[in-house]
């Protein structure tokens, strides 16, 4: 079996991630478990700021918190290089309780609360990314009642086709994220913009899905976006220096997908076609920022669960029942995913026995997806691979099951990142009115 960097078949036939033993960790700290390699997250980390420092230097590369977000990961970030691209108040709390600087973190999202606009000017994010025509209004005066000058990106929505799941799409005419370029939203909001004494129109943003595999869409989006730098120009005045392309590089989850895109590579193309395009159209060389978030996280992660049972029903199906499910990972009952699986404790035996992995949620759908596995037993450990992203962050207490601990990984040594949930987590919020 052909397996990344750092994860490795060691003795017994375990799996070992990051050099400890994947049924050693399911003992000590339990599961479901998430495992992240420490080692593996920062090497991609380290390829991404590698490929900007080369190709574009002063750019930036922002780590897409949604993607895996705590406080451990704002901190890898931080040392890495990196900058954060923050969607919630959330993420702008555990960024800013993690000590990551302020003015390297962006928030956007399509809809910002003016709570967390106000606790983002005043923490000063390096800038806020306009996702509507309101918003401009709306985080003017918040800036304004706080006598500050805000940085502002204007999202803008291409049009551009990207073959993915549609569910992951972004930037098709009828997304609930940016402003249309051909309908003249975009323009329009650039004027508005321009208009207000406390922002200061710094460049365009898209993103355009996830789980892109092509270089064509993000060719289309830079030239798209630097004509529009142009327009906005002539038309409105406008002068921007930045130019954010987002995103969504494609990541490897089984051996039916394409590989997982190269960092360098998708740097070095983009960087290339910002520079051509700038070059043709007469445009100052912006300064590039990318937030890839899934393609620094997703392969360094791990999912571990434990087989409760096994039910075969002859001639019909069979299933293998995990201690988890639904709840630590909705993304195939979502975007139909499916990933590699097999059986940590178990890793050399032949597989012969093609089963539906499902879950312990009181719903029928949950299910992890069918897996050729080596017949499992009661008690084997069931491991999940590129886990790292949209897993844990999309969590939920279905059942009001807790949920589940984080470890971090490193040369043999393991430390939890978010601890388990115990059931006085569950009901610390709950309240019984007093005529109960």
């Amino acid at each position: 079996m052909e397996l990344r960097e750092g994860l490795v078949i060691g003795a017994q036939n375990h799996l070992f991630i990051g050099g400890c033993d994947a049924e050693a960790l399911a003992r000590e700290f339990g599961t479901p478990l998430y495992v992240i390699d420490e080692t593996y997250l920062r090497s991609a980390c380290k390829a991404f700021v590698g490929a900007m420092n080369a190709y574009a230097p002063g750019g930036v590369i922002r780590y897409a918190s949604k993607a895996f977000c705590s406080m451990a990961m704002c901190r890898i970030a931080y040392q890495e290089g990196m900058g954060l691209d923050v969607v919630s108040g959330g993420e702008l709390y555990t960024a800013y309780k993690a000590g990551f600087p302020m003015d390297r973190v962006a928030l956007h999202g399509n809809c910002k609360t003016p709570h967390e606009l106000t606790m983002a000017i005043d923490l000063g994010v390096s800038d806020i990314v306009v996702d509507s025509r309101d918003e401009i209004a709306l985080i003017d005066g918040i800036a304004g009642s706080l006598a500050k000058r805000v940085n502002v990106q204007l999202r803008v929505n291409p049009d551009i086709d990207v073959h993915t799941h549609p569910s992951i799409h972004t930037s098709g005419q009828d997304s609930k994220f940016g402003l249309g370029i051909d309908n003249g939203e975009a323009l329009s909001a650039i004027k508005a913009i321009l208009a207000c004494r406390n922002l200061r129109l710094t460049g365009v943003h898209t993103h355009l899905g996830s789980q892109i595999f092509s270089m064509d869409p993000y060719r289309k989006a830079v030239d798209r976006l630097t004509d529009f730098m142009v327009l906005s120009a002539a038309v409105a005045g406008a002068q921007m220096s930045e130019l954010t392309v987002g995103g969504g590089f494609g990541v490897r989850y089984t051996q039916d997908d394409p590989e997982s895109m190269c960092p360098e590579d998708a740097v070095r193309t983009i960087a290339q076609e910002v520079k051509r395009q700038a070059g043709r159209k007469g445009l100052s060389l912006p300064r590039l920022i990318l937030e890839p978030g899934r393609a620094i996280v997703a392969e360094a992660g791990v999912m571990l669960y434990t087989v409760s049972g096994v039910k075969r029903i002859p001639g019909v199906c069979g299933f293998a029942i995990v201690d988890g499910g639904m709840m630590d990972n909705p993304r195939p009952l979502l975007y139909d995913a499916r990933y590699r699986a097999l059986l940590a404790n178990r890793c050399r035996d032949r597989p012969n026995e093609r089963l539906r992995i499902v879950g312990r949620a009181c719903e029928d759908g949950d299910t992890l997806g069918e897996y050729l596995l080596p017949s499992p037993e009661q008690g084997d450990i069931l491991a999940m691979l590129t886990a790292g992203a949209y897993q844990y962050s999309m969590a939920s207490r279905y059942n009001r099951v807790p949920v589940p601990a984080v470890v971090l990984t490193r040369f043999g040594k393991a430390e939890p990142i978010v601890e388990r949930e115990r059931y006085d987590d569950i009901i610390r919020m709950d309240r019984i009115p007093n005529w109960l």
